[in-house]
């Protein structure tokens, strides 16, 4: 089954999925929807981009019943922007229906939330510690919910969410359904599982899909003081046209934001610690491409549904497999090619070595571009604007000057000029980085790739980017 008009939908359902343009079934949704849609609780494995919003969001619709103004649905996601995307999509989802979606996270004025939910919307997607403020200010009620979904179930774990998910699932019915979704099933998410849901039937992606097949991934064995550089050389030679570079500290984002723009790339960094205005603002320059390359932590960029990001960098290797699979999974989305390189220094080598382990799929190895390589990119680039400019015509107020430059110079030499002006050249502009210990694998074995945590020591509930992970040793 792979076409949408297989399954039971009503028509103001089919319509809307027609409307958002979506044609077949993704895997994850050929898998879960037909279940859900027979009423069962379902735990599907799937990471971002594989359309799980769709796979909860299309039997969720067909519960919604118009004729009840209460919330009905409801979804629990990590972060705030994951809340905001998932909101959206199920808005349009919802949209020849009537359902009405209402995103509620940490960061936004509470009166504000508490306004728009006595518009009774049928569905609230929500960040834990947000819903639960609105429960012991008995501002939502969620006693009659029938359907729930936990998004990105692992990441809640890694934040600390855990107990905060079992006090909010111990307040709706338990005849509700519930679906669960997780890049991957660490335990704490299985006992979570056979506790909350009744006789769960997993929606599982096999295990060498859990890194997405259209991605081309590679690792660069560099010192920690060459990643910058290298980092450049990369942007240089790849010419992407939207990559996300990820650090694992806030001051990282910040200072390898600030250093690229230094060299004169259209980069800016986003991290919990940013006011959430200046997170939209950052988030739309990268949507319209007034930037091309977001610095980001894990969580920032978590659940970040951008089309159009070719090139994830991992200026710091990721913490773990979770972190790796979430990561490289913002490019490659919907079918398209991708590609991901992660930056290993040599001590980091073996950690490296156990996420292709755990992930089924090998990372290859691959030397560091050269800087004749890197000004061969940007020609190219310069080249591929050229080209693009004549195609889109409207030169027509330039072609006496052109034919006035012809009549004093060979063309090629133009040309050959017009090029020279407009590349970029690989800057060498000095910059400055702390330098963060490198992570490694304990001498004792790897420890689990997740596991509970307090809040107090996993994040920071203010703006939700955790700590850095202890699950490897930091070295120091």
């Amino acid at each position: 089954m792979t076409s949408f008009n297989e399954l039971t939908l009503s028509r103001e359902v089919l319509l809307a999925i027609a409307d958002m343009g979506f044609e077949e079934m993704t895997p994850i949704q050929a898998a879960a929807i037909p279940l859900a849609l027979a009423g069962r609780d379902v735990l599907g494995q799937a990471q971002t981009g594989t359309g799980k919003t769709a796979a909860f969001g299309i039997p969720m619709m067909e519960r919604i019943r118009m004729d009840v103004e209460q919330v009905q649905g409801l979804v629990l996601a990590p972060t705030r922007e994951l809340a905001m995307q998932v909101a959206e999509e199920l808005n349009r989802l919802g949209a020849v229906k009537g359902v009405r979606s209402l995103p509620v996270y940490g960061g936004q004025e509470i009166d504000r939330q508490i306004r728009a939910l006595r518009a009774r919307p049928h569905i609230v997607v929500a960040t834990p510690g947000r819903l639960l403020d609105h429960l012991r200010r008995r501002t939502l009620r969620i006693g009659q919910v029938s359907f729930v979904v936990l998004d990105e179930a692992d990441e809640m774990l890694n934040m600390g969410f855990i107990e905060d998910i079992e006090s909010i699932l111990a307040e709706t019915p338990s005849e509700r359904q519930t679906m669960l979704f997780s890049a991957t099933l660490p335990l704490p998410i299985q006992n979570l599982a056979m506790k909350f849901m009744r006789d769960a039937v997993k929606a599982t992606l096999p295990v060498r899909e859990l890194t997405v097949p259209t991605i081309e991934q590679h690792y660069i064995e560099v010192k920690e003081s060459q990643k910058f550089d290298v980092l450049c050389l990369l942007l240089d030679t790849a010419s992407p046209g939207l990559s996300i570079v990820f650090g694992r500290t806030k001051r990282r984002v910040d200072e390898v934001s600030e250093a690229l723009a230094k060299r004169g790339y259209a980069a800016m960094g986003i991290h919990g610690d940013l006011t959430q205005s200046r997170r939209d603002q950052v988030m739309r320059k990268f949507r319209d491409g007034s930037i091309d390359v977001l610095v980001a932590t894990d969580v920032a960029a978590r659940g970040l549904d951008i089309d159009g990001v070719t090139h994830i960098y991992n200026f710091d290797i990721p913490q773990d497999a979770e972190g790796y699979v979430h990561r490289i999974g913002r490019t490659g989305r919907a079918g398209r090619t991708g590609q991901a390189t992660t930056l290993v220094t040599p001590r980091e080598y073996d950690l490296m070595r156990l996420i292709e382990k755990m992930t089924g799929r090998k990372v290859h190895r691959r030397p560091s571009p050269t800087f004749s390589e890197a000004i061969e990119g940007q020609r190219r680039l310069s080249m591929e604007k050229l080209l693009q400019i004549v195609e889109e015509g409207n030169i027509e107020h330039y072609m006496r000057a052109a034919e006035a430059l012809l009549s004093k110079a060979d063309p090629t030499a133009l040309v050959a000029a017009a090029l020279k002006f407009i590349t970029k050249e690989p800057d060498a502009t000095p910059v400055r980085l702390t330098e963060e210990a490198p992570l490694r694998r304990p001498r004792t074995g790897p420890r689990p790739l997740s596991r509970p945590r307090s809040a107090a020591s996993g994040r920071d509930r203010r703006h939700g980017d955790r700590h850095p992970r202890q699950a490897w040793g930091t070295g120091r």
